[in-house]
């Protein structure tokens, strides 16, 4: 499939802007493992614990009352395949994170998502202004298969980490291996290093 994607001729600006072993596709693949999840919007919540001050649980109501940003970004897989200039659309982490006071203890965060899905990053990776929860991509809402109603963005890694169908943040003082972390993703997932695997 990934070979059969339109790859647009670049302008030497362009070509700056990814980083090295991609390339650039105008659509945006569908990668994921498992099934596609059904959500409720009737009965979904969202955790947010650990350490922190004021652990909460906010539901889709409460998630839409919060205040809100948009960013233009560009988005790198690690399967290789980037795509320039999409726009996200939701609650910026930073909110998140004002809102459950931080403890001093808190170093790292592990992203729950659906079907027992979970990604890990240090917290001075999420802590940034580019980062949402994201329930719009180029103006529309979420498709199902790219993770409605809600996903992290976090433009900065690869997007692995940027977790589909998320339901939760849990902050630690000590790093616990994701998902594809633990499957020899690399833990860092930079992806201007090219740091895709647990041996790079």
């Amino acid at each position: 499939m990934l070979d059969r994607l339109f790859r647009p001729k670049l302008s030497e600006d362009d070509k700056e802007r990814v980083p090295p072993g991609q390339y650039v596709t105008e659509k945006w693949p569908v990668l994921h493992y498992g099934s596609v999840p059904r959500v409720d919007l009737a009965t979904w919540d969202f955790k947010v614990w650990g350490e922190v001050e004021s652990p909460y649980t906010f539901d889709w109501a409460g998630f839409q009352q919060m205040p809100r940003a948009s960013i233009h970004t560009d988005i790198h897989c690690v399967t290789r395949w980037s795509r320039l200039d999409m726009d996200f659309e939701g609650v910026p982490i930073r909110h998140i994170l004002e809102r459950a006071g931080l403890r001093d203890t808190a170093r790292f965060v592990v992203s729950h998502a659906e079907q027992g899905y979970t990604a890990n990053l240090p917290l001075e990776i999420l802590d940034d202004e580019d980062v949402l929860l994201a329930d719009k991509a180029d103006g529309e809402p979420l498709a199902p298969e790219h993770g409605y109603p809600l996903r992290l963005v976090v433009p900065k890694r690869y997007f692995w980490k940027s977790s589909k169908w998320i339901r939760g943040l849990q902050f630690l003082p000590k790093d616990q291996l994701g998902f594809w972390e633990r499957y020899g993703y690399n833990n860092n997932a930079d992806p201007w290093k090219e740091e895709r695997f647990s041996d790079d």
